[in-house]
């Protein structure tokens, strides 16, 4: 654990913090995003801001330089820079796992923008951030030692745009068998919803 550099004596934060930076076209928008992610997850806080002061080209005078805010317990950094830099893209995400349906919905309707981004429980926000909006139950399924289970677990799931629990729980159990959808497969993006200790399983529609 770390101190807030700018208060030695606040809460601490973790040695490791994902950090966000907005450029581009979300230029400017890094304490408009980092209030809209406080406004959607639960047990959330604002930590420290600290604003570009005027002088300092090519940042705008008021835009963030630096702030840290925590969602669900998880602590994020994020700042503005007027820099020539790579937008958001699929090779980082953030996974959200939900216990029921309607967590699935909320945080789906909250976060996606762009449709076309939908894939898998993967989608973008308004912003060019990806999240995944998983069950959590999905990985106990995918960790079955019935390689027959996973194979039909793993079809239902490469269909789905938003995750369907109960239809994933079909499959799981033998009763709906769907066949595999090869139109939904994109390269480009890299990531795995599969821990160390999971069993060998086919590879994640968006890994590469």
């Amino acid at each position: 654990m770390a101190a807030d550099l700018t208060n030695p004596e606040g809460e601490e934060r973790p040695f490791i913090i994902p950090s966000l930076m907005f450029s581009g076209a979300v230029y400017g928008k890094a304490q408009e995003a980092s209030d809209f992610y406080l406004s959607v997850f639960g047990h959330s806080k604002r930590g420290t801001m600290v604003r570009f002061p005027a002088g300092m080209d090519p940042h705008r005078e008021g835009t963030i330089m630096f702030t840290d805010f925590r969602l669900e317990n998880q602590w994020f950094a994020a700042m503005d820079s007027a820099g020539e830099h790579a937008s958001f893209n699929e090779a980082v995400s953030f996974p959200v796992q939900c216990d029921t349906k309607e967590e699935i919905d909320r945080y789906w309707t909250k976060l996606s923008a762009i449709p076309d981004a939908e894939q898998c429980g993967w989608l973008k926000d308004r912003y060019g951030l990806s999240w995944q909006i998983v069950p959590a139950a999905m990985d106990e399924m995918m960790r079955s030692k019935n390689p027959e289970r996973v194979s039909r677990v793993t079809r239902a799931f490469l269909k789905m745009k938003k995750v369907d629990i109960a239809a994933l729980r079909k499959a799981y159990g033998g009763k709906q068998a769907l066949p595999f959808c090869p139109s939904l497969v994109k390269k480009g993006s890299s990531s795995d919803l599969r821990r160390d200790s999971s069993p060998e399983l086919p590879a994640h529609p968006l890994s590469d």
